[in-house]
């Protein structure tokens, strides 16, 4: 009885507040914000914080904000996340017209349900038996790849998703099990539990010797046939993939040369190379540099390869599924909640969370036409903002009943051989380095 009288209040604050929280949702949409650079969202979330009378740390990996429910550690920590980044996508008629960016990845209805959880569970804190961290993240979306490898050359970061970042911070080294909500375009389901894979990032460069391209061709060196040669290559090796490991490479030339009149001597490419394991990207990854680097002797030219950390695949924990999905029943008897058994060929850095402790990514809709495109909209204001917000409070007031009874289960059943405090030896095994 008391667990859901408990409820009760958390929803009924929430809904105190819903105005304000759709209000802060829609102002952080219209003022999109890409990675590393999210100076608006911060501050949004950091004035709620404040009017909550949390503590609050601002700045972590640059843009990143984090507060906790009681001042005073005690018991389990559960943490709630909401992503603060937009992606690139300069069709969007809400567009940054200078940068390109723009909130068609539902990023702005994470922050308002994850605020709108701290109000709904500011409420009952002192009712709860452990504590809650709310944690605003910087740099989902794998964007501008160049940039984040100058902020790196800078030491200013290490990774290039936010949530990487603070885990290799040590900012969720006081967490045990974590949560979140991604919007999405289904009216008719919520997802409970996501699978997705992950990916390495690949830049390369290849360097050949420039020569005038009409009078003295045979002098030069070509980059850009190395670089062709090395799509066709990479085309080569999919048939040696395997269709359960989920592999997915997609390159692109970020620079083709410089004149027409020269012989491109300088060509770079980008790409992912994805799947469903660590394992299978490791393989996968090799086969991609074998074919790059054939290429370029294939022309005579050299090549330089960076490999970045990317993204660890997305395996969410069926236990803690399991209670969020309890409770989006109850907040929305009349939506089927589904545990996807399908691999998304999407990823995301909440991967590398569930790589280190228990964790989810629901999804909640709210909005309509393809994520990531011109056509995205917010649909449903209440579903975006408002359902998400209730449906990760009540699961919270589950998992922290009864000395935190179910959140401990949960922990003791977990199966990882990493902790927060140990991420970075996972990207180093598959990078490698010793």
């Amino acid at each position: 009885m008391k667990n859901q009288l408990l409820k009760q209040r958390v929803c009924e604050a929430i809904d105190a507040q819903r105005e304000k929280l759709c209000e802060i949702g829609k102002s952080i949409y219209t003022r999109p914000e890409l990675g590393y650079k999210e100076a608006f969202a911060s501050e949004q979330v950091i004035s709620v914080f404040k009017q909550l009378n949390l503590s609050v740390e601002t700045q972590l990996a640059l843009t990143g904000v984090k507060a906790k429910l009681k001042k005073k550690s005690e018991g389990v920590n559960v943490a709630i996340l909401g992503e603060l980044d937009a992606v690139v996508c300069p069709e969007h008629p809400d567009a940054d017209p200078v940068t390109g960016a723009a909130h068609c990845c539902g990023h702005f209805g994470q922050i308002a349900a994850m605020l709108g959880c701290a109000i709904g569970l500011n409420a009952v804190k002192d009712e709860l038996d452990g504590n809650v961290t709310f944690m605003a993240v910087p740099a989902e979306e794998c964007v501008e790849i160049e940039y984040r490898q100058s902020l790196i050359q800078e030491g200013k970061i290490s990774y290039l998703g936010g949530k990487q970042e603070m885990l290799h911070r040590g900012d969720f080294d006081d967490v045990d099990l974590a949560m979140m909500v991604h919007g999405s375009n289904s009216k008719d389901t919520i997802t409970a539990c996501s699978k997705s894979v992950g990916f390495i990032a690949k830049t390369a460069k290849f360097i050949g010797k420039e020569a005038h391209a009409g009078g003295a061709p045979w002098n030069g060196v070509n980059a850009l046939n190395a670089a062709s040669l090395a799509l066709m290559a990479i085309n080569c090796i999919r048939e040696t993939l395997k269709d359960q490991d989920c592999i997915r490479i997609h390159p692109i030339i970020t620079k083709g040369g410089t004149l027409v009149n020269i012989v491109p001597n300088d060509v770079r490419m980008e790409m992912y190379v994805r799947g469903a394991s660590i394992e299978a990207i490791k393989d996968a990854n090799q086969k991609v540099n074998r074919a790059i680097k054939g290429a370029a002797y294939a022309i005579g030219c050299e090549v330089v390869i960076d490999d970045l950390p990317g993204y660890l695949p997305v395996h969410g924990n069926r236990d803690l599924g399991n209670v969020f999905a309890e409770n989006a029943k109850m907040i929305c008897p009349e939506t089927e909640v589904v545990f996807s058994n399908k691999i998304g060929g999407g990823s995301s850095d909440i991967g590398d969370v569930m790589n280190v402790m228990p964790c989810i990514e629901g999804s909640i809709g709210g909005f309509i036409h393809d994520f990531h495109t011109k056509d995205f909209r917010l649909d449903d204001e209440e579903m975006a903002f408002i359902v998400p917000a209730k449906v990760m409070a009540c699961t919270v007031i589950d998992l922290l009943e009864n000395d935190a009874e179910k959140a401990r289960n949960i922990i003791d059943h977990y199966q990882s051989e990493y902790t927060s405090k140990t991420y970075d030896e996972i990207w180093k095994n598959i990078m490698g380095v010793k």
